[in-house]
Order: C-alpha cells, then sequence, then structure tokens
C-alpha cells in the first residue's frame, strides 16, 4: 500500500524519481491500451503528482518528451495535486498548471476542505476538476452539516466554471444524494474498488449497470 513507503520517499527525496516511475509506466499501458484494443478508447486518467514534483522543471521537460515518445494525446491525462500541496508552493502549482493545460491536460485538486481559505486559494488556482474531501461525503446522510458542506463546494465550485467530483461514494444512497445536489462525478468502492493497474486488470473488468453520476477521470470507461 501507498502508505507503507510514500513517506520514506518523501523523507530520502524520491518522490519526483517515483512519480517520473508512475508516469512513465502508466504512458506505456496506454499506449499499448491505444493499439491493442483501438475499439475502447480510454476517456482520461488520472495520476497523481507530489508536491514536490510541481516545482520541478525538469519533470515539465520529461513529460513532454513521453507525451511525444508515447504518443498520447495529453487530453487524455488528469493530473491530480492535494489541495496542501498547491497552497504550499501556490505560484509554483499555478505556473505548472498552466504549463501543462496549455498541452492540452487537465488538472484536479484533491482533498478539497471547505475552509473559507480553500475558496480564496481557489480563485486563483485553473484546475478543472474539484474533488471533495470524503469526510464530508462518507456521513453526509447523517450529518446535516457535512451534507451541506458537499452543497458549498459543489455550488462554489459550479460558479468558478469547475467539475466537482464527490469522494468516498459507498452507498446508492449517497449516490443518489449527490445527484439531487447536482454532483458531476463519482469515485468510491460504489463505482469501483481499487486493484492493481495492469493491461489484464483494464481486460477483465466486470460489466455493471451505469451508476447514476458519471465516472471520475481514471476509471477508463
Amino acid at each position: 500500500m501507498p502508505d507503507s513507503f510514500i513517506p520514506a520517499a518523501e523523507r530520502y527525496g524520491l518522490m519526483t524519481s517515483l512519480d517520473r516511475w508512475v508516469v512513465e509506466n502508466v504512458f506505456k499501458l496506454i499506449a499499448r491500451c491505444m493499439v491493442e484494443r483501438p475499439g475502447r478508447p480510454m476517456a482520461m486518467c488520472a495520476i497523481n503528482l507530489s508536491g514536490i514534483t510541481i516545482g520541478d522543471d525538469d519533470f515539465l521537460r520529461f513529460l513532454r518528451e513521453k507525451f511525444n515518445a508515447y504518443g498520447i494525446p495529453p487530453g487524455m491525462i488528469c493530473f491530480e495535486i492535494t489541495e496542501t500541496s498547491a497552497i504550499s508552493n501556490l505560484g509554483s502549482a499555478i505556473r505548472f498548471i498552466n504549463e501543462l493545460k496549455a498541452l492540452g491536460c487537465c488538472f484536479s485538486l484533491d482533498d478539497f476542505c471547505a475552509g473559507m481559505s480553500s475558496f480564496a486559494y481557489l480563485k486563483h488556482l485553473p484546475v478543472d476538476f474539484l474533488k471533495i474531501d470524503g469526510s464530508f461525503v462518507k456521513d453526509m446522510l447523517d450529518d446535516p452539516i457535512n451534507r451541506a458542506m458537499v452543497e458549498v463546494i459543489n455550488h462554489i465550485g459550479h460558479v468558478m466554471g469547475k467539475r466537482t467530483i464527490a469522494e468516498f461514494v459507498e452507498t446508492p444512497h449517497i449516490e443518489q444524494a449527490l445527484l439531487e445536489i447536482g454532483v458531476d462525478y463519482a469515485q468510491g468502492y460504489l463505482i469501483e474498488r481499487p486493484q492493481l493497474f495492469t493491461f489484464d486488470s483494464l481486460q477483465c473488468r466486470p460489466a455493471r449497470p451505469q451508476p447514476l453520476l458519471f465516472r471520475a477521470p481514471g476509471t477508463f470507461r
């Protein structure tokens, strides 16, 4: 699990190398899928990036090289950064996002919280998707304050022209409540449980009913 090695990678300054490894291997898989299953194109793939990578100019050059080398359409990739990483490196984050959006990539702001400071920073971040923190979503049916938080975040996100993604969607009842609120996408066990990211796993995914909400980036549907 990531929690077992990411703290060590952060401690020893290896996160940028880890991000490069992830990008390289994801691009290889996408390129293979584009060749071997052209009739089932992937809509979008989300890739999480660490905070330290956001300010790395060499990483930007690396990404441009890999897009060219593997022939990956930039619009197929959505990079995710956490709100904490973006705020702590705001200037670098804005420049990094703008550079890659100019190529055609999308960006998602992960673990978004409902503090007033969060909304103030959000105005300056040119992200496409806003992921509503799962701590609000998972208990929203029993906690009216959490539901109100989801409603506010969704509304502000839409006013700013961003699409919203709810994390921790684990039951049809939560999905229905999010649909009523107007959240755009869902992510969680109701949609699909985590699994190894391999070509075979993508080929063998079980058929299931279309959920009420659209699927979030990264599901390859």
